[in-house]
Parts: C-alpha cells; structure tokens; sequence
C-alpha cells in the first residue's frame, strides 16, 4: 500500500507523522471518507467541498486548492490499483508545540489512504446512546465510545440522541425511517451531519415517488417503523431489521429500502471521475 503524505507516496511501513502534530496531539483536524467503484470515485468534488468547508469552520487553513485535492485523491487510488474501495483523506493542523494554540503548527499535513473497507455485514441492529456528534473533525471519541457501548451490547450500531432526547444519527451514518410512502430522517439541526450518501438516498427516494420529510424523530419512531436503512461512504445504503431488540417490520430489509439499494448500486457503477490508468 502506498500512503499519500504533503504531495509524496511512502510505502505504509515508512509512512509517518510526527508525533507533534495537533492531529494526534488534540484531534485538530479534518477528514472525508470517500468510496471508489468501477474505476471511479463517487461523489469526489462534493467530499472535497465538504472538507474544505470544515476546514474553513475551524479555521485550517488547506495548503493545496480544491482541484489539486481532487487530483492527489486520484493518484492515490491508481498508485494503490484501487477500482473499488474506500479513501481517508485526512488534514491535521501539523506539527506543533505541546500547547493547545494551533498558531504554534507551522503547515497542515494532507494524508491520503485507499484500500478496501467493509463496515457492516449484510444486515444491521441498532442500540442507543445520548451522544450528540460534532462537525466532521479528527474528534470521534463521542462516537467511537458509543461503538464500543453497541458492540458490547452485542449490537453492530447504536442510535446517537441530541440533548433534547431526539435521533441526531448513528455513530458513523445518517438515518431514515419508512413510513407507508414516507421517507423520513432527522434534520441537520438536530445533529445530524450534512451526509452526502444521505443526500443521495433522498434524491433516489424522491424519484421513486416517495415522500421525503426532515423531521424530529425518537426512538419510537423507529420502533413502529415500517423499515429503516443507515446511509454512509462506506455502508452505502443498508437496511435495519432489529433496534432494541425490536423488529422493524417483518425483521426483513423493506420493498423501499431494496428500491433504494438497486439505484444507488446502479448509480455508483458509473459515476464519477475515472481513476487514471
């Protein structure tokens, strides 16, 4: 595996950062998970606006432009034959000094990794937790804890509730429910993070003649739901049977959801730009 670090590739075994930088110091930075299929990268200018939207919200300033980005993202995946995978695009603020002042890092640090992932299996349960997530920074602490509460549940997901006690999301995805011809999921002011899978499921639901609401919802609206699916870079679209040891439904992925699963795969197999030869 090659690793792109600050315009460079090093074989992962020489692929280091210092042990200074603010990124692992204090979780001061920024990353996008982005999925390549078919010799393609989906979705790549929306994950590189969305990245430099976070940087400029905590004020890192990005040493390269958007297009050199995009492009370095590229490289990567050909150096490392990738034609179906998963990229972590990460940029810390760099090395600095042991103090909480990002004015002591000299330049951020642009780290690019491509190989495969496979977050879930088939199908997935959820379990709850009152965690409200952030901005999508270096700083998953809150989620990976509530991971960790799921996983020795014996759960593959948990439900993150905002402090008003209403769904925000799920550790690492965005959620909808199904109601009759009713696609609903929790508004970005409720915690939710701008997904960009979650905007396309909505768009996909919509020309299935489905109704697609942002709405408040808590965890009885999943509980009576007539199906439910978590949206992510890397789950894609996946359907959920069980929350709190509750069936969704019948316990089976719904006609809706299976809907929405066939588009996005038809989607992805041809969407963005190609990875060069």
């Amino acid at each position: 595996m090659k690793v792109y670090i600050d315009g460079r590739f090093f074989d992962k075994d020489d692929a280091r950062i210092s042990v200074f930088d603010h990124g692992l110091l204090y979780g001061d930075g920024v990353f996008e998970g982005i999925r390549a299929y078919n010799g393609r990268v989906f979705k790549l200018q929306e994950h590189v606006d969305r990245l430099y939207a976070s940087a400029k919200a905590i004020m890192l300033n990005i040493p390269i432009g958007p297009s050199e980005m995009a492009q370095a993202v590229l490289d990567t995946c050909r150096e490392n034959q990738i034609r179906d995978g998963y990229v972590r695009l990460v940029i810390t603020r760099g090395a600095g000094g042991l103090g909480l002042s990002p004015y002591s890092c000299e330049k951020p640090s642009i780290i690019i990794i491509a190989g495969k992932i496979q977050l879930y299996p088939a199908t997935t349960r959820n379990t709850q937790n009152a965690i409200n997530p952030a901005i999508k920074s270096l700083n998953y602490l809150n989620n990976i804890m509530a991971k960790m509460e799921a996983l020795h549940a014996g759960y593959e997901e948990a439900l993150m509730l905002n402090t008003e006690g209403f769904i925000a999301e799920c550790t690492g995805d965005n959620v909808f429910v199904v109601q009759g011809s009713q696609v609903l999921t929790p508004p970005v002011t409720a915690g939710a993070l701008r997904g960009i899978t979650r905007h396309v499921a909505m768009e996909l639901a919509s020309e299935l003649g489905l109704a697609v609401l942002e709405r408040d919802l808590t965890r009885y609206d999943v509980y009576t739901a007539d199906e439910c699916f978590l949206t992510g870079t890397g789950a894609e679209v996946i359907p959920v049977v069980e929350v709190d040891a509750r069936k969704i439904g019948n316990g089976t992925p719904g006609p809706h959801t299976t809907a929405i699963i066939n588009r996005y795969k038809d989607l992805v197999a041809n969407s963005g730009p190609l990875i060069p030869a």
